[in-house]
């Protein structure tokens, strides 16, 4: 059994450790459902060379980036039947195909496993106090996804003001 929900590193990960590591030994598990998430290069979506993603680092707030997913996990369990969930997020700079984010929940059936999984990665890039800054060959930006995360929140009922805590 995974013993901390939630990692915060910079270090790369294993994802058929993590999972062995949250499977093992559990026998009522019937459906593990994975999410994991990569630094794209922007520029094969828009086609301009000046939006090529060179790299992008990622910052925190240690202990409250944690609670806040912890929080998130917390409310993934009121609203669906799952055994365990396990998130790794990446901090610092990272370049083009790196693994930034993984998502793991498992449960007796499917259905709960892909709608917690989803509902805590919408979460993840909604609530949780992470910051992206991506460098490209025309400088250096912010990354504003709020219209996005708007979106994917009130696809669970949730406005984009109620934050959990």
């Amino acid at each position: 059994m995974v013993s901390h929900r939630v990692v915060i590193q910079s270090e790369d990960f294993n994802v058929a450790d993590v999972l062995a590591k949250l499977r093992a030994g559990d026998l009522r598990v019937g459906a593990v459902c994975t999410f994991i998430g990569t630094v794209r290069d922007t520029q094969l979506l828009s086609g301009k060379d000046a939006d090529r993603v060179v790299s992008m680092a990622l910052e925190h707030y240690p202990g409250m980036t944690e609670a806040s997913i912890e929080a998130m996990i917390d409310q993934a369990h009121e609203r669906f039947d799952f055994y365990q969930a396990h998130v790794i997020h990446r901090v610092g700079v990272l370049k083009p195909a790196d693994q930034i984010v993984m998502v793991a929940v498992t449960s007796a059936h499917r259905g709960e496993s892909f709608k917690a999984c989803e509902f805590l990665m919408d979460y993840l890039k909604t609530q949780a106090p992470f910051w992206k800054k991506e460098a490209s060959p025309s400088g250096e930006k912010w990354v504003d996804a709020r219209v996005s995360d708007d979106v994917a929140l009130a696809r669970w009922g949730i406005e984009a003001n109620n934050v959990v805590k």
